[in-house]
């Protein structure tokens, strides 16, 4: 399964993700600058914070209350799309799944 993070300047990365890692997870893995998961996706730092892209944000869901909440803590501006990347769990529901990473 694929997801693509989109940086604030169009760069796109792209990388293989299997079913069932976070996408906080895969995206450290893959390099992508600005999620850093300084927790370790324990919901307590918001530093894997991104923008769900549009085509996407049904797939994902809202945030439970916990990330609700932490989502007010993030450096970039909270959007309606937003969420902590540590609450995305890869599954075929979200296979092409696009994130863009906000700029800080």
């Amino acid at each position: 399964m694929k997801a693509t993070w989109i940086l604030p300047d169009g760069q796109e990365i792209s990388a293989e993700v299997p079913a069932g890692h976070h996408l906080m997870e895969a995206g450290v893995n893959a390099g992508v600058p600005g999620i850093i998961g300084e927790c370790g996706g324990t919901l307590s730092c918001a530093t894997c914070h991104v923008y769900v892209d549009a085509a996407w944000a049904e797939a994902a869901g809202a945030p439970e209350d916990f990330e609700d909440a932490m989502l007010d803590a993030t450096e970039a501006p909270r959007l309606d799309r937003s969420r902590l990347s540590c609450q995305l769990v890869m599954g075929p529901a979200l296979d092409g799944i696009v994130l863009r990473v906000p700029e800080v």
